[in-house]
């Protein structure tokens, strides 16, 4: 497009994304010192291009999916962030006494708080966090506590209550041999091991083998899906914006924030690097063709996941990717 066309439909976004009001040509008459037809012409243009739409109600226009898609990848820059808001970051990444998890679930609250958008974090354990021990603490009569640790210092526990025919002592033989063979092993891998190599092995040595095996399967299980969490950000801060003033808009998007399924949906768009920040407007992502997400990957000391800020299509974009980008740069910094 022409210089004039890409700053006139770059003015009737960032209007409309501070207004949520349609634009007419009178409006952008002194600001482009130009007369209201040569406005319109300019206007026609870029509707024909299906860069803007006639909003129902008005007269005026309002910037098109491919109006938004265009801005974001020609006209838009990221803002830079306010030292207020690196301060209220830096808050949270300075204080070594969160666990990192807990930092990054503190961090995209506040990130919501800033941009009044709905954040997720959707994280996982590494495939770079590899199983250092299993211990096996009796803890009464019948009842154990097994211990998950990895070389990234991230340890879980589960407690079991044993059938009264099963000894602790089988267990404790279990999680030795379990030690010796599958120390080193990437923590994402050791269930398929512990079932094709570790069970053959016990059910020749274990009276109760089947029980044992279980046990340590679902210590292994409770690992995996504690490290695979969903952590919401000011999940209700979307539905203030204008998009969402009818109870059927709230009811639908809100069912799918408690979906599973759709929440991963999130996750398993196409992502770049972890150095990305990744923008899905409507309809090119799997969510709900109403929103757009915004995200980026992070990888920082074993630990990696997703962080998403969900927001209409008419989404503050350069204040979303700043505040994702600077993330991005603090997160995948090993300590």
């Amino acid at each position: 497009m022409e210089e004039r066309q890409n700053k006139l439909l770059k003015a009737i976004v960032e209007s409309y994304i501070k207004t949520v009001k349609p634009i007419g040509s009178k409006s952008l008459c002194k600001k482009f010192n130009c007369s209201s037809a040569t406005i319109r012409n300019e206007m026609a243009v870029l509707e024909n291009l299906g860069f803007i739409e006639k909003n129902h109600i008005s007269s005026g226009r309002i910037p098109s999916e491919a109006g938004y898609k265009y801005y974001v990848e020609h006209l838009m820059k990221p803002k830079e962030l306010t030292g207020e808001d690196v301060l209220k970051l830096q808050t949270i990444f300075k204080n070594n006494e969160l666990e990192l998890s807990d930092s990054i679930n503190k961090t995209v609250e506040i990130i919501s708080e800033l941009t009044h958008y709905t954040s997720i974090i959707l994280g996982k354990s590494s495939s770079e966090n590899t199983l250092s021990q299993v211990n096996i603490i009796p803890i009464a009569d019948k009842k154990i506590v097994a211990l998950v640790c990895t070389d990234k210092g991230i340890v879980e526990n589960k407690q079991f209550m044993l059938e009264s025919e099963t000894e602790i002592k089988e267990i404790v033989k279990t999680s030795e041999i379990i030690n010796k063979m599958l120390v080193g092993t990437p923590i994402n891998e050791v269930s398929k091991r512990l079932e094709f190599e570790i069970k053959p092995i016990i059910s020749r040595q274990i009276k109760q083998y089947e029980t044992v095996y279980n046990i340590f399967a679902d210590a292994f299980n409770e690992f995996l899906n504690k490290r695979e969490n969903v952590y919401f950000g000011g999940k209700t801060k979307i539905f203030n914006e204008p998009e969402y003033n009818n109870a059927y808009a709230i009811k639908q998007l809100a069912s799918k924030f408690e979906d599973k399924d759709f929440i991963k949906r999130i996750e398993e768009e196409e992502e770049g690097s972890s150095g990305e920040v990744k923008i899905y407007i409507g309809e090119e992502n799997d969510f709900d063709p109403n929103v757009t997400i915004i995200k980026s990957k992070y990888k920082r000391n074993g630990e990696e996941g997703t962080i998403a800020i969900v927001g209409p299509k008419r989404m503050e974009y350069d204040r979303v990717v700043g505040l994702l980008e600077y993330l991005q740069k603090e997160l995948n910094e090993e300590d």
